[in-house]
């Protein structure tokens, strides 16, 4: 009896042991991703001239209209490529099915705010944040480039482009107060640990890739069924 009683403590502790380093683990890649990331995060008065822009797709409601979050970032790329500071534009996001459409839209609400359309390339695969920055590289041959979203997702989007080999800085996009802050500033942190995970343990693939298209062509090599 004594000796089972032995066993059960022994193993509550290694459990609590288990438990303790595996949220240790958690904090330390937590806060490494978002200190690494952070360290390229500039405004862009400070911002030397990159080949890019890289907008990360968000939600796009029904009738096309991106949502505010989204609105946000398409406009300070356009502010940064009327500025000079970007050569051209890549809009990143989830075009997987015909019903569901973000980067057709996120271009023309950018060809709405005056930029030519033949610098605004379209990553109609881009359904993550690693898919968009692993194929910025491999597909659009990005070696140097802008990463456009919000200041909780920025951190993440950053280390993940300059792990894969991208010169990458990062521009807040914040320009309104959202809704449900507090809950995408959580879902970030099991986020920063898979793009760790994927970058340095998995070394995963995008789930497309294909043939390169550079970024220092014409963009409209990208562009499908809609115009502006």
């Amino acid at each position: 009896m004594l000796k089972l009683k032995f066993i059960n403590r022994k193993n509550i502790y290694l459990s609590l042991l288990l438990v303790f380093l595996i949220m240790a683990g958690v904090i330390i890649i937590d806060r490494y991703v978002t200190i690494k990331g952070n360290q390229y995060v500039i405004t862009p008065e400070n911002l030397s001239q990159a080949q890019a822009a890289i907008v990360l797709g968000a939600y796009v409601l029904p009738d096309g209209t991106p949502c505010q979050m989204l609105r946000d970032r398409i406009k300070t790329a356009v502010e940064l490529y009327n500025n000079k500071k970007v050569q051209k534009i890549i809009m990143t996001g989830d075009h997987g099915t015909q019903d569901y459409d973000e980067v057709n839209y996120m271009r023309i609400y950018a060809e709405k705010l005056g930029v030519p359309t033949e610098d605004i390339f379209m990553d109609h695969a881009g359904f993550s944040t690693y898919d968009s920055m692993y194929r910025a590289k491999e597909i659009f041959l990005v070696n140097s480039a802008v990463v456009i979203t919000q200041a909780f997702h920025l951190p993440r989007a950053v280390y993940t482009a300059r792990a894969l080999g991208i010169q990458a800085t990062g521009v807040k996009a914040d320009k309104h107060q959202y809704a449900y802050a507090d809950y995408y500033d959580f879902r970030e942190i099991p986020a920063r640990i898979k793009a760790f995970s994927q970058l340095h343990l998995l070394h995963s693939k995008p789930r497309f890739l294909g043939e390169s298209i550079p970024v220092t062509g014409d963009g409209r090599l990208t562009h499908d069924k809609f115009k502006s």
